[in-house]
């Protein structure tokens, strides 16, 4: 945590229903953003590990080779590698670097470890937020329990002062 956090410890077991409720649905909230994070760091690690493996099969004998050249997602011209040194490698927003084919793949081991490891963290903080959400519909599901007890035993004694009545008249 950083130095600044105001982090202050709740009891949960002292939250009233309506708060344990929210705060639930809160951690479940926070696990389908995580989780949905995940999905999306695991497909860009598809495909940075399926650029990788791209420049890994390029080699000089293709030089020349008859290739389809992408313009749009689905459209595609023909054309010849004329250069296999050199790759031309997307690095977000926009920009392309020119790097050596060894370059590309040492940034494409790069960029997978360094997703690699975001994906870990989100993954323990998935894993800590689902423990959360598991004790607090613990702890809520007690405290539901509690009161229709506490509720069941009011109306059980509520029926026997109901049903005696005292008459003091002297008639």
């Amino acid at each position: 945590m950083a130095a600044g956090d105001n982090v202050q410890a709740v009891d949960l077991a002292q939250l009233p229903v309506p708060q344990l409720n929210q705060l639930r649905s809160q951690f479940e909230e926070e696990e389908q953003m995580l989780t949905q994070s995940l999905a999306q760091l695991k497909g860009v690690q598809s495909r940075f590990m399926e650029s990788q493996e791209s420049v890994l099969k390029l080699s000089k004998k293709e030089t020349g080779k008859d290739v389809l050249v992408p313009l749009t997602s689905s459209m595609y011209v023909p054309g010849q590698l004329a250069d296999v040194e050199k790759v031309l490698i997307d690095i977000g927003t926009g920009y392309h670097v020119k790097m050596t084919v060894s370059d590309a793949r040492d940034y494409f081991t790069r960029i997978t470890e360094y997703i690699t490891k975001k994906m870990e963290i989100v993954q323990k903080n998935l894993i800590e937020k689902d423990k959360l959400r598991q004790v607090t519909t613990e702890i809520l599901q007690l405290k539901i329990q509690a009161q229709q007890q506490q509720s069941a035993q009011q109306q059980a004694r509520g029926d026997y002062t109901d049903t005696i009545n005292f008459n003091f008249s002297n008639s």
